[in-house]
């Protein structure tokens, strides 16, 4: 795990002017990688790279690494965990060099120089971001994971290309825009991250998982209007998919696993595969765990595959309403590891508040982002390597939107929208109160149900289609309410087509647009950036490419059953973990925000909130915000989720422009 970045200037700038610019680039990535550096120059290329040793920890795997044929320059951030297989083909090919070290960097190179970068990478199983200049054809290309483990941000500086794994670095360029773009603005405030591939910053984007950008030559001179997509070139600049989600899910569908038992056979042996190789490392390893469906099979197959006790972390709260602790310890003494509990005060997660601007490079309004930070720092006080459970939830189907949702619209699909929006209207005519008062009546089973019930009333004024109402229930603002002069044609990838395979299934539309936009843009930006803040390289053995492909292979009803998530899953682990210590509600990884917002950081919110910094900062309107404030304090609504991606955008805002 590292960082890169670097830089393709195509004026005569003097060589002594790019070197000093790519030493500042590369230094604000030492929280990335702070055991090296490096940078190279030449061609009117710069690359640098900052270094955390976890494969190979001798100088032999220093980069930017020149191949042994002098042909490639490479900056590479990542982990290949069949990088050994790779070197046994090629030595079988008769094509491997005389090797310099043992790191999968090196491995990587001599296969591009063997196979090619796309057929490589086809090979390869792992999270990464690459830069590779090819000196004889003077081309530059970049690459991304399949999934998106590992970011990487590229665009326009003036004349020049820039690139990197964190816009921090891209910012240290002196021509590095730092405008808010408004259309970046507008997602943000919809989904409370940017999904790839625009960045915060206009001209700048994220390269989306999967594709390699190439520029055969020098950069173009102007730039476009619009993001490049995959399969769109701009003058000498081109972007290809290696990897399709789709094919993959076609795929699957084609090759069902129908076969319970078999079923069963093939997901655990993808899963112990891909943690025997993510268990690869020079550095000390170890896991998270909370004790549920997703972490806790991943570190019974370590500990299975251990000689020694798995170092396990998990963090308690004070709060016992988020707190998971107890059954992650469970879990731990049942499978013997040896495990750390970190229990967390409310004064310790507040005053993470403060670092998340340098922390994230964009706004990102995940809140679970704290407790995140606060269990990485844990981890990294022992190991410098954590496996985790990432992705169980978007692959095996583990969200409640993934069965309520389709139940939801197995009930309104058939009203004629004027329907659905009057049925609307008389919901919000009930003021919430009442409707507490009639869920008092009802037995107070539900909590706020006169919240649930006008959020309920929102969404069934808008959704016509299915996927209308997936993109509301991972929506939070109505971005023309706070944006004047908003394009609302602006596309995301949630509008690229999905596969013909889930053309019926609701549950496996939804999931397929969390795997291509919610899971590498919130879920895995979350954990690369507060575990990389304190050097700590995270894994995710879901995202191994067998048991992405596996998982494509099951049926629906091997994933929910019963109105329950993650079945298979459960049905594996209960070979590894008593039932009675599993099986309970799913709960998020949360803190308890909108208590605090109402509380101790209510001074803090209202700095941010007040209308006339809102003013000031130019970017919304101030109305709904203050709206929205006015009712959360008040204790009316529970506005926790909207009011935090505004506080978050603000934070970002005063540290950042």
């Amino acid at each position: 795990m590292c960082g890169l970045t670097g830089f393709f200037d195509g004026s005569a700038r003097p060589a002594a002017d790019l070197v000093g610019t790519i030493r500042r680039m590369t230094a604000a990535l030492i929280h990335r990688g702070p055991d090296a550096e490096g940078i190279w120059v030449g061609d009117g290329v710069a690359l640098g790279h900052r270094r955390l040793s976890i494969l190979d920890l001798s100088p032999a795997g220093a980069q930017p690494m020149q191949s042994a044929c002098g042909r490639y320059v490479f900056a590479f951030n990542g982990e290949i965990y069949n990088h050994l297989d790779l070197r046994r083909e090629l030595q079988a090919q008769g094509a491997a060099p005389d090797w310099r070290g043992h790191s999968d960097t090196e491995t990587l190179l001599a296969a591009i120089a063997h196979w090619g970068l796309d057929a490589t990478l086809q090979r390869a199983a792992g999270m990464f971001a690459l830069a590779l200049w090819d000196r004889r054809e003077r081309s530059l290309s970049l690459a991304r994971d399949r999934i998106g483990e590992k970011p990487l941000y590229w665009g326009w500086a003036g004349s020049a290309l820039v690139f990197g794994s964190s816009l921090a670095a891209l910012r240290q360029h002196p021509e590095c825009p730092h405008a808010v773009c408004p259309q970046a603005l507008a997602q943000y405030l919809r989904f409370t991250y940017v999904p790839a591939p625009r960045s915060i910053h206009p001209g700048i984007y994220k390269l989306e998982p999967g594709c390699i950008l190439t520029v055969a030559g020098c950069p173009p001179a102007s730039h476009p209007a619009a993001p490049l997509r995959p399969g769109d070139a701009y003058g000498t600049l081109s972007i290809r998919r290696y990897w399709s989600l789709n094919a993959m899910i076609e795929a699957g569908a084609q090759d069902m696993l129908d076969d319970e038992a078999q079923a069963f056979v093939q997901v655990e042996e993808a899963l112990h595969q891909a943690v025997r190789r993510q268990m690869i490392a020079d550095v000390p390893l170890g896991a998270f765990l909370s004790g549920g469906i997703d972490s806790s099979p991943i570190v019974a197959l370590m500990q299975a595959q251990s000689a020694r006790p798995v170092r396990t972390f998990t963090a308690g709260f004070e709060n016992a309403a988020f707190n998971e602790a107890p059954f992650a310890a469970a879990v731990a003494r049942h499978l013997g590891t040896d495990h750390t509990e970190l229990t967390v005060t409310e004064t310790q997660a507040r005053d993470i508040i403060p670092l998340l601007p340098a922390m994230y490079d964009e706004p990102f309004a995940d809140s679970s982002q704290i407790p995140t930070h606060l269990v990485c720092r844990a981890a990294r006080s022992h190991v410098t390597v954590a496996l985790s459970g990432d992705a169980g939830d978007e692959l095996f189907g583990g969200y409640n939107r993934y069965f309520w949702g389709p139940r939801i619209w197995s009930k309104l699909h058939w009203m004629p929208h004027a329907v659905r929006r009057g049925v609307g209207r008389a919901i919000t005519a009930v003021p919430i109160a009442a409707w507490d008062r009639l869920g008092v009546l009802a037995g107070g089973s539900v909590s706020r149900p006169g919240d649930k019930a006008h959020r309920l009333a929102e969404r069934l004024r808008s959704v016509r289609t299915v996927d209308d109402l997936y993109r509301s229930l991972v929506s939070e603002w109505q971005p023309e309410r706070l944006v004047t002069g908003l394009d609302l044609a602006v596309q995301t990838l949630l509008d690229d087509p999905l596969p013909a395979a889930v053309a019926d299934d609701a549950a496996a539309r939804m999931m397929a647009q969390d795997l291509r936009s919610y899971l590498p843009d919130d879920i895995l930006c979350k954990v690369d950036r507060a575990a990389m803040a304190i050097s700590l390289e995270t894994r995710v053995p879901f995202l191994d490419p067998e048991v992405l492909a596996v998982s494509a292979r099951l049926p629906m009803r091997m994933k929910i059953r019963a109105g329950k998530g993650k079945w298979v899953l459960r049905e594996i682990l209960h070979r590894h973990v008593p039932r009675a210590l599993i099986e309970r509600p799913k709960a998020g990884f949360g803190i308890p925000v909108g208590e605090w917002l109402r509380g101790p950081l209510r001074t803090w919110a209202e700095d941010l909130l007040s209308e006339d910094a809102l003013r000031r900062s130019g970017l919304i309107n101030p109305g709904p915000v203050r709206q929205a404030w006015a009712e959360h304090c008040a204790g009316r609504r529970d506005w926790t989720h909207r009011l935090w991606s505004i506080l978050v955008l603000r934070a970002w805002q005063e540290h950042w422009t």
